[in-house]
């Protein structure tokens, strides 16, 4: 789906209907808005956990029990506070 806006003086534009339509936006909703590449890219934050189920497709190693996925968040989360880039990076490795 493609849509047009424009730019206003104020730096505002105006989502198209049939988009807002597409995305279920309404007033009051928030758009998280990152440049890629030199585009543009607006995401809707008006998304519940579970519309995104299946958003990645299958895991590469079948399902994944809730301990499982608990440890693999705890360890992301542990390696970014210590400023880790890749989760392959460990003490010593290199």
């Amino acid at each position: 789906m493609v849509g047009y806006a424009s730019l206003t003086s104020r730096g505002q534009l105006t989502i198209p209907k049939k988009v807002r339509n597409e995305l279920s936006l309404k007033s009051g909703d928030t758009v998280a808005w990152t440049v890629v590449d030199g585009l543009l890219i607006g995401t809707p934050r008006n998304l519940e956990f579970a519309d995104l189920a299946g958003f990645l497709g299958d895991p590469p190693d079948g399902p994944a029990a809730l301990e499982q996925i608990d440890a693999v968040v705890r360890d992301a989360v542990g390696r970014h506070v210590a400023g880790e880039e890749h989760g392959d990076e460990r003490e010593g490795a290199g």
